[in-house]
């Protein structure tokens, strides 16, 4: 992956702060994640696949940051800008108006407006306060513990991911969705499908990103986009699903299988067309 020097400036990095203790619920990549995690240290995944929520307390450490821990802090706040500089423009084509999410770097705890931020949730957007968490620990667990070749480029489909969650909430969709889900009318297995197409949608739009990205900036080099694939495809529920319990149950999946976030993620980057998005249609029929 190339670098620019572009800096989005919309970047709260806390690491080296310490963390303090407490729940978060839900996540972008994160609850199955951290069952997949759980299950490779020995211990029972079922409690944290039924309830999404997961409990740690920090260090309250502080410390100073390496060279290295800076120079990642650059790139994501690089990242960041490429994503506002695309996603302004595709907003600025169909009529909208664009405003860029925050992104917070922490280690093992933060606050957020969805509740205290930890570490094994994976990466995620809170829609509350429109802000994305990224713990960097992340991408060794997902080169560790799920064969996922981890490159620059890998973070910034991560990211994009995230991004993409904060443009269906700036388009309603997040909102409708939350608002099925507490309506109380539709099963567990309904409210996992309606799940499954709004992860897919995020890893459409992280397409339609990478797509838009490099054609204004030429930032892809020979195998980013195959690395961006490798990770969707190692957190597809079916992979983890086999790794954690030996077998696939597609009613509970909540983010798609391997197969299907490589696809909408690659219709994404073939078509960078936001309109050709609506995995809702394509799979709630």
């Amino acid at each position: 992956m190339k670098w620019t020097d572009d800096r989005g400036g919309n970047v709260d990095d806390r690491r080296g702060s310490g963390g303090s203790g407490g729940m978060i619920v839900g996540g972008g990549l994160g609850t199955l994640i951290v069952a997949a995690i759980i299950f490779f240290l020995g211990g029972d995944p079922s409690g944290i696949l039924n309830s999404g929520s997961i409990q740690s307390s920090g260090s309250g450490q502080q410390r100073e940051l390496t060279a290295q821990e800076n120079k990642i802090g650059e790139m994501v706040d690089m990242m960041g800008k490429w994503n506002i500089v695309t996603w302004d423009q595709i907003f600025k084509e169909n009529g909208m108006t664009y405003t860029k999410p925050g992104i917070v770097l922490f280690e093992e705890t933060t606050q957020s407006g969805c509740g205290t931020a930890q570490s094994a949730m994976g990466p995620f957007y809170c829609p509350a306060d429109q802000k994305i968490y990224m713990d960097m620990s992340f991408f060794n667990e997902l080169q560790q513990r799920f064969g996922a070749q981890v490159t620059e480029f890998t973070v910034a489909y991560v990211l994009a991911h995230e991004v993409g969650h904060h443009v269906q909430t700036l388009l309603g969709t997040t909102q409708k969705v939350d608002q099925l889900r507490r309506s109380g009318r539709y099963s567990e297995a309904e409210m996992n499908r309606v799940s499954v197409a709004t992860e897919l949608q995020a890893d459409f739009y992280a397409g339609v990103w990478a797509k838009r990205t490099n054609d204004t900036k030429g930032i892809l080099e020979p195998g980013d986009i195959q690395s961006a694939i490798d990770a969707a495809q190692a957190v597809g529920d079916d992979n983890i699903q086999k790794r954690s319990q030996g077998y696939v149950n597609q009613e509970s999946f909540t983010h798609g299988s391997s197969a299907q976030r490589k696809e909408w993620f690659m219709k994404g980057y073939n078509t960078g067309d936001i309109k050709q998005g609506d995995t809702f249609n394509q799979l709630l029929k």
